[in-house]
């Protein structure tokens, strides 16, 4: 079993950045993993997907300005979020997909 813990959300004013962080408790080397967002009344998406050869596929909603990243050796993965809109106002959570491995989620406000 792998523990999942994000972190890095805030408030942040549309058009900033953030850098989200996904720290495993054990290794990832083996997992494909995907960053997902629910927005209030909304259901849980997924946006951003990284295989274990380090192949990505974004949602349409946050192609060029996010960009999920793995570094196998920290058990961490990352989101860095880039012109960041009103929109993108969720929270956040990891997940190692096709399992049932998720974390707890981080809250991302953006806002002026």
């Amino acid at each position: 079993q792998v523990q999942l813990v994000e972190s890095g959300g805030g408030l942040v004013q549309p058009g900033g950045s953030l850098r989200l962080s996904c720290a495993a408790s054990g290794s990832i080397s083996i997992y494909d993993m995907g960053w997902y967002r629910q927005a209030p009344g909304k259901q849980r998406e997924l946006i951003a997907r990284i295989d274990t050869r380090y192949y990505t596929n974004y949602a349409d909603s946050v192609k060029g300005r996010f960009t999920i990243s793995r570094d196998n050796a920290k058990k961490t993965v990352y989101l860095q979020m880039n012109n960041l809109k009103d929109d993108d106002t969720a929270v956040y959570y990891c997940r190692v997909l096709g399992s049932t491995f998720w974390g707890q989620g981080t809250q991302v406000t953006v806002s002026s």
